[in-house]
């Protein structure tokens, strides 16, 4: 099966304008997001201030499935198409995926140890999340130990794509199961369960982890398709 030539192509100029403009907005959603927080959201009648540790973990843990998903995604596509550039995006998102994971850890440790006692318990919804912490952590492992074997990129695929079960699975875990974890207060069926002064700040701060995210993708992209380019340029220089 043949990808249509113009998704083969690639339009460096566009990709730079999306790069420049995603870090701008980045900046300037950090930038609002942050100075609403400390200024006007106000502290939660339970548990006081602590409740803005939730500006960093919830857009971290949203960005931490929807880069998991982009990347399972995107191996179901080099499956298909065999086309090396989908190989490159999923493997220069998963080290990002990895970040926002792990900062959704810390921060819920964080925000979990005075607000229940301990900073970690076996609960449905944190150990989904480190299993997708886990699964993260090995296809990036296993990616560096295949980068210069002849090992084909499927076998890191196959990883990701199978690990995508445990995306709904976090998502609903809160539901599935009896947990210490809040159930969902934002995506529901009936609407958001926050007040608009917490939510306006909350996807203000997602917002700019989105573009952070795009613009950082960008980046990685296309360094890597650079070194490769450089590399084929030495290879063909050597070889003539």
């Amino acid at each position: 099966m043949l990808m249509p030539n113009f998704f083969l192509q690639q339009h460096q100029k566009i990709w730079r304008v999306i790069f420049w403009i995603s870090a701008a907005l980045a900046v300037l959603f950090f930038a609002l997001g942050l100075g609403d927080v400390f200024l006007y959201s106000p502290a939660d009648y339970q548990q006081g201030d602590l409740v803005k540790i939730m500006y960093i973990h919830v857009p971290c843990a949203w960005m931490s499935l929807i880069i998991y998903s982009i990347m399972g995604g995107f191996s179901v596509c080099f499956l298909i198409w065999r086309n090396q550039l989908f190989d490159i995006i999923a493997r220069k998102a998963a080290i990002i995926g990895f970040g926002f994971c792990l900062v959704t850890l810390i921060t819920g440790s964080m925000w979990g140890k005075p607000i229940w006692g301990t900073w970690w318990v076996w609960d449905a919804r944190l150990t989904s999340m480190l299993i997708l912490a886990c699964l993260y952590l090995s296809y990036i492992t296993l990616c560096l130990s295949l980068e210069r074997s002849s090992v084909p990129s499927d076998v890191p695929a196959v990883l990701a794509i199978v690990g995508l079960i445990n995306i709904p699975i976090i998502k609903w875990s809160v539901n599935l199961w009896t947990t210490l974890h809040q159930p969902a207060s934002i995506f529901r069926i009936d609407g958001p369960k926050v007040h608009s002064t917490m939510l306006l700040p909350l996807m203000i701060m997602f917002c700019g982890c989105l573009c952070y995210s795009v613009a950082l993708l960008i980046m990685r992209v296309e360094t890597e398709r650079m070194q490769k380019k450089i590399l084929r340029l030495q290879h063909n220089f050597i070889k003539n």
